[in-house]
């Protein structure tokens, strides 16, 4: 018998059955890519990470703070030795204020939310009494024709107005929490009772020291909480109408007043040397040019341009670095002001949210009034750079306040996982560290623990 052939097999794409499905590997995601619109995209990672306003606030308030004492070392130093005093004694006063402000921050950074809203009514008390004490003769110093200021003794002095903005940014969080736990502020009566008195008085004890200044950056930080609370926009428009007939009273009243409005984009100092500060102001800015003079190489602190460590130290700043020097001032604000923005914004806790926008409306509200003055665009008002001039009493409440603002970061859930996170990757990358650096000390010491001689 003979075999079969065997039968050609058919070739073709083999049938798949239904238990066995084909696997299909997914695509790799893409990232960005390249190209601007690959980098927009990596950015706005980048800025909605949890710690971005973290990080902000921190990096932002240290360069700010170390870049001021930078320049109230350049900017003081002939203003000093006009004095009879040390070249660095403006210096060293401002430098010891940073180390105790920077006490203050890392204190207010670990602070519990519940202790800081008990701290709202202790501070508030404390500074009417401090404000009603300034008034008192004998006690209360005038200084620039304003008496806000009170003589501690030897080369210290307080100047309570500072701690009042804190003390209103506290206590209206604190009040306007309670009242939105309660939900009362859909009624007008509770968004401005009491928090509107209670603003006014402390309006009121200031501007009887002549401090025009503080009391703008106080009617700021009212009108923040009004706009965080969602005010009406009749009544939003009322007291802010209010607020300018009042500005306007206090102004024709004062003829220096008069004369700091007069003295608005101003180029000549006038026959009384009236604009004399705002006009060397703006050469100062306009001698610096792109890179600046160089620093400490300021020819307007030779005695053309008074208060150059304070109230004027960005012209100053824009003289010796130059338009660069100025502009990354400018970013460093604007990134607190962003990350003060977005803590309030992302937030569920109504004292966090009002006291957020309240200190963030302070420190943006006073690095504008003092910008403005130097610029030209508005009236010397008077107060300094925050973070950035000299003046004790101006930096503790700051810094204060921006560690305020770090321990509301700190305290947002999405941030505090990644920080949980990072603390074990951070504990691992130490061991690692350490076990390397074992690793060489055994490997040239030898295995039994002395160095290898040179025939081994």
């Amino acid at each position: 018998m003979t075999a079969r052939p065997a039968r050609p097999t058919r070739r073709g794409p083999a049938r798949r059955t239904p238990a066995s499905p084909a696997r299909v590997r997914p695509p790799a995601p893409r990232r960005g890519g390249g190209g601007p619109r690959g980098l927009h995209t990596r950015l706005r990672q980048v800025w909605d990470r949890p710690l971005t306003a973290y990080y902000l606030l921190l990096g932002g308030s240290l360069l700010i703070t170390v870049l001021g004492l930078v320049m109230v070392f350049s900017a003081s130093q002939i203003e000093a030795l006009q004095r009879g005093l040390a070249s660095t004694y403006f210096f060293r006063k401002q430098l010891v204020a940073v180390v105790l402000g920077t006490g203050l921050l890392l204190l207010a950074s670990r602070m519990p939310l519940a202790l800081h809203r008990a701290l709202s009514y202790p501070l508030l008390l404390g500074s009417v009494f401090l404000l009603c004490l300034v008034q008192v003769p004998g006690i209360g110093q005038e200084v620039n024709g304003n008496q806000n200021w009170i003589y501690l003794g030897g080369p210290f002095q307080l100047q309570p107005s500072e701690f009042a903005k804190l003390a209103l940014v506290l206590w209206g969080a604190d009040l306007l929490a309670r009242k939105s736990e309660k939900r009362l502020l859909t009624q007008w009566k509770h968004m401005l009772v009491p928090l509107v008195p209670l603003a006014l008085l402390l309006l009121g004890l200031i501007m009887l020291g002549g401090d025009m200044g503080t009391a703008i950056i106080l009617t700021a930080i009212l009108f923040g909480f009004l706009w965080l609370v969602g005010a009406p926009t009749r009544l939003f428009a009322g007291v802010l109408l209010a607020a300018l007939a009042a500005v306007v009273l206090l102004i024709k009243t004062n003829p220096n007043r008069m004369s700091r409005l007069g003295c608005i984009g101003a180029t000549d100092p006038g026959a009384n040397d009236e604009c004399w500060q705002a006009v060397h102001g703006i050469y100062a800015l306009a001698s610096g040019g792109w890179f600046g003079s160089g620093l400490g190489a300021s020819v307007e602190k030779w005695g053309q341009l008074p208060e150059p460590h304070t109230d004027f130290i960005f012209a100053v700043t824009g003289e010796e670095l130059g338009l660069a020097g100025t502009l990354s001032v400018l970013a460093l604000f604007a990134a607190l002001g962003y990350a003060g923005i977005r803590v309030a914004g992302r937030t569920e806790d109504p004292f966090v949210r009002y006291a957020a926008g309240g200190v963030t409306t302070w420190i943006t509200a006073q690095a504008v009034v003092n910008i403005g003055a130097v610029l030209g665009l508005l009236p010397i008002a008077g107060v300094p750079l925050p973070l950035f001039s000299y003046g004790g009493s101006a930096v503790l409440p700051t810094m204060f306040a921006i560690g305020l603002l770090i321990a509301f970061a700190r305290g947002d859930p999405a941030a505090r996982a990644a920080l949980a996170m990072r603390q074990p990757a951070l504990r691992q990358s130490a061991l690692r560290r350490g076990l390397t650096g074992v690793r060489r000390k055994t490997m040239r010491r030898g295995p039994n623990g002395r160095r290898p001689e040179s025939g081994e």
